[in-house]
């Protein structure tokens, strides 16, 4: 595995490597979870390019920017081992230099939810990405389905601009107990760990309500009793896949979702309802 961390030989790079080239964009401090993203680019690419990269950008004021774990060197050897052809690792400096300003409008979809409670995050993710797609140019882009409001707005920004890549989203890779893969994990206390796969549950119990033919109020009702106790909800809705507005049932394609704080972490999660139920 080749490492680059200069965006300036990245593009020249990337452009000789055999074709089709898949790309997993990942901030590191790796889990399973990534590996699957990098599975699945193995399996349907001829070269597999990941890149590295804490993005700032992303990160608002009081936010985890400083305390994201960083893990280079393990990482590095994760993604080798996984069979990546090259890394791209930047660094902040090389990413945005001191006269870069310009930043990408991800529209109304970036304004509810996530973007809501985290003004600008995906303003900050989709330039970091539009950014690496276009150093990297692959023919295929893997995200991870957990992050499901990002891969929405991805696909509107690729869509809009006519960017000219494939997204396919891989589906979460979970604990035993249900609990959805996160580096942000880490930060759980053993007390938090043991409550946190009750957001799981309590997507299962809203998804499970309305197929029962309860009202959305009142599956939200039930479903908000399975969390754990001392666990703070941020919000729990069913939305279209597409354009992240709220729905009333489960009819797909659509995301159940739901953000909760155990202690001081904030998790998200969701259930990605791809096909009507038997």
């Amino acid at each position: 595995m080749r490492l680059i961390a200069d965006p300036a030989e990245v593009r020249g790079l990337c452009s000789s490597l055999p074709r089709p080239l898949g790309f997993v964009p990942t901030m590191g401090a790796l889990h399973e979870g990534h590996l699957a993203l990098v599975a699945r680019a193995r399996e349907r690419s001829a070269s597999v390019v990941a890149s590295l990269f804490v993005n700032p950008l992303q990160f608002g004021a009081g936010e985890d920017l400083q305390r994201y774990p960083r893990d280079f060197a393990g990482d590095r050897g994760k993604l080798e081992a996984a069979g990546v052809d090259l890394l791209f690792g930047p660094s902040p400096e090389a990413m945005y230099p001191a006269t870069f300003s310009t930043s990408i409008d991800a529209g109304s979809m970036a304004d509810s939810f996530e973007g809501a409670i985290r003004p600008g995050h995906f303003a900050g993710v989709a330039t970091v990405v539009v950014k690496l797609l276009h150093l990297v140019g692959p023919d295929a882009l893997f995200l991870g389905q957990k992050d499901a409001q990002q891969t929405a707005v991805l696909h509107r920004v690729i869509h809009d601009l006519a960017l000219p890549v494939e997204v396919e989203i891989v589906e979460t890779v979970r604990e035993a107990d249900g609990l959805a893969l996160s580096s942000r994990n880490a930060y759980l206390n053993e007390s938090e760990r043991a409550a946190a796969p009750t957001l799981h549950r309590c997507l299962l119990a809203l998804r499970a309500a309305l197929e029962r033919g309860a009202s959305k109020s009142e599956a939200s009702a039930q479903a908000r009793g399975t969390l754990a106790g001392g666990a703070k909800l941020d919000y729990l809705d069913v939305v279209d896949a597409e354009t992240f507005e709220p729905i009333d049932d489960v009819r797909p394609p659509a995301f159940v979702i739901g953000a909760a704080r155990f202690g001081t972490t904030r998790l998200i999660d969701n259930l990605w309802i791809r096909e009507a139920r038997a």
